[in-house]
């Protein structure tokens, strides 16, 4: 019955499936309006499990990998290798039912999935050719809304009478010349660049804009030459030290906040919340509840314009809209201890059809959104409550269940020819505080990602998302020692006397040829080489 006879809707009565989330440090409960709503479609309810501690998720993957482990289904984000490698995990291609007979589940079942991912699926085959994840991030992306590397206050811009910022160079300038003008703010001391460096925060607050200013995209720790497809540890590549040298120049001069390497995610956001930061650079997700309070309290030009900054404009293009395709790679699985595979299967095959992607991501008509002349849109005062309340997913459960189940994406439109999730409306400019309105106009621009160097201008990496790459777990555990050497060691460059920054710099770059990071750099160039002839690219 491999012609997608059978009938993909949910059968069966209720059911609860447990899930288990490496990324929440929470449980979360299944019991939003989404939540609920998904329960009346499919009769399934999610128990959700968190996996992440503050400190790693570590321990935790070893369990999984026990008999005694009793979830359904699993998130474990790169961790998928090791339960794929010691079995833990149903191929989804090839499970073996309780009778002993072969089924595949993709033929048989994913209408809706095969629907989701279309000429994509080759991509979520694992190095063993079979596939185990319904695949995580969006399948199609739009345009995305990008943070900026650095990002800066409306009021600095205003002031200083819209400056163009696209070096660094202008971005310190603008520093120096606002603190002159405005040594405190709000009556507390104003603070430079101010960045947030703790624990896993590193990797998106110190180590991405390294390279983004010298015009690589994300990739993780790795930089890949475009042309040959050759992969390196990203701080063995010399143009790396220009930020790093740049934030040392800033640190003696008193434009980089002391506690940047210091301070908590927590004290970072309540000091964004004053208004005396001038200057960060992190990605939105993690700064934008933090501005909620300037807005609220009339202090929205104390909220942060967002920057394409370069090393040399000359040289280097910001990446930030570079268009990677879908890669594939990690996802959510179906446990060999399963209760009922079947059901999982049919449950996660429902949550790829339009009508789920609808749901997770607009929510329920007539409450979260409207259709207006056969087109979905999000009312206004649906919008403003999204805009003001840090709550408003887990209160209504609108986003709350589309990460890390299967997304078609913010590209993505359905049969009815309408967008599947509500970013493309959202990013109107009707839904930007006036304040970005006025910025956007001065640069002639209507949204930020106007002011980036578009996507076509970028080179396409054909290699999809370097960082969702299944290392083998020995260079996986090389990568994490290098990491937490250079993160140390990096702290120590921006730190030490400017006339020493060169001598750190060389002493780092060869421990991590002692350590053998140029042999990493190959082994992540031949798994490249090997995605290629998986996905059948040349």
């Amino acid at each position: 019955g491999g012609n997608g006879s059978r009938s993909s809707a949910p059968s069966g009565g209720p059911i609860t499936l447990s899930f288990y989330n490496t990324d929440l440090l929470y449980d979360v409960p299944f019991t939003d309006p989404v939540a609920q709503e998904i329960t009346r479609k499919t009769g399934v309810t999610l128990d959700v499990y968190h996996g992440k501690s503050e400190v790693n998720a570590e321990p935790d993957i070893a369990l999984l990998l026990t008999s005694r482990s009793s979830y359904d289904l699993l998130y474990v984000k790169s961790d998928v290798s090791r339960l794929v490698e010691n079995g833990a995990v149903v191929a989804l291609d090839d499970w073996i039912a309780p009778d002993g007979t072969h089924v595949n589940l993709i033929e048989e079942y994913g209408q809706n999935f095969k629907r989701l991912y279309g000429d994509e699926l080759v991509k979520l085959r694992y190095r063993d050719g079979h596939i185990y994840t319904f695949g995580t991030y969006a399948v199609k992306s739009a345009i995305p809304e990008p943070s900026g590397t650095l990002q800066l206050q409306y009021a600095v811009l205003k002031e200083l009478g819209w400056p163009r910022i696209r070096t660094l160079t202008d971005y310190a300038d603008a520093l120096r010349r606002y603190l002159a003008m405005h040594p405190t703010i709000n009556g507390r001391p104003a603070v430079g660049l101010s960045l947030l460096t703790d624990s896993w925060h590193w990797y998106v607050g110190l180590s991405n804009p390294g390279n983004f200013v010298i015009g690589r995209p994300d990739d993780g720790q790795w930089i890949v030459n475009p042309d040959t497809l050759e992969a390196s540890y990203k701080f063995l590549v010399p143009e790396m030290a220009l930020y790093y040298r740049w934030l040392n120049g800033l640190y003696h001069e008193g434009l980089l906040d002391p506690e940047s390497f210091t301070q908590s995610e927590e004290v970072w956001k309540s000091k964004i919340a004053t208004g005396a930061v001038l200057g960060i650079s992190y990605a939105s997700w993690e700064f934008e509840d933090a501005e909620m309070p300037l807005v609220e309290s009339g202090q929205e030009e104390r909220t942060y314009a967002r920057l394409s900054v370069v090393a040399d404009a000359d040289v280097y293009k910001d990446p930030a809209l570079t268009d990677r395709g879908y890669s594939g790679g990690w996802g959510v699985c179906i446990s060999r201890n399963c209760r009922d595979v079947l059901r999982a299967f049919q449950f996660m095959d429902w949550m790829c059809s339009e009508e789920a992607q609808v749901l997770t991501h607009w929510g329920i008509k007539g409450k979260n959104y409207e259709v207006q002349d056969g087109k979905r849109v999000v009312p206004q005062a649906e919008l403003d409550f999204r805009k003001t309340r840090q709550d408003y997913s887990l209160r209504t459960g609108v986003g709350l269940w589309a990460y890390p189940f299967p997304d078609a994406g913010d590209g993505a439109t359905g049969s009815d020819g309408d967008w599947l999730t509500p970013f493309a409306r959202l990013r109107s400019s009707d839904t930007y505080l006036p304040v970005e309105k006025e910025t956007l106009r001065a640069y002639g621009a209507t949204h930020w990602s106007d002011l980036f160097p578009q996507p076509e201008e970028l080179p396409r990496p054909r290699y999809g998302e370097l960082w969702l790459y299944l290392l083998p777990p020995d260079v996986d555990k090389l990568v994490a020692d290098a990491d937490e050497y250079t993160k140390s060691m990096l702290i120590q460059c921006i730190l030490a006397p400017e006339p020493q920054f060169d001598a750190l710099w060389a002493e780092m770059t060869a421990r991590l040829r002692d350590m053998g990071m140029e042999d990493a750099g190959r082994t992540m160039s031949a798994l490249i080489q090997e995605k290629m002839q998986l996905w059948g690219m040349p």
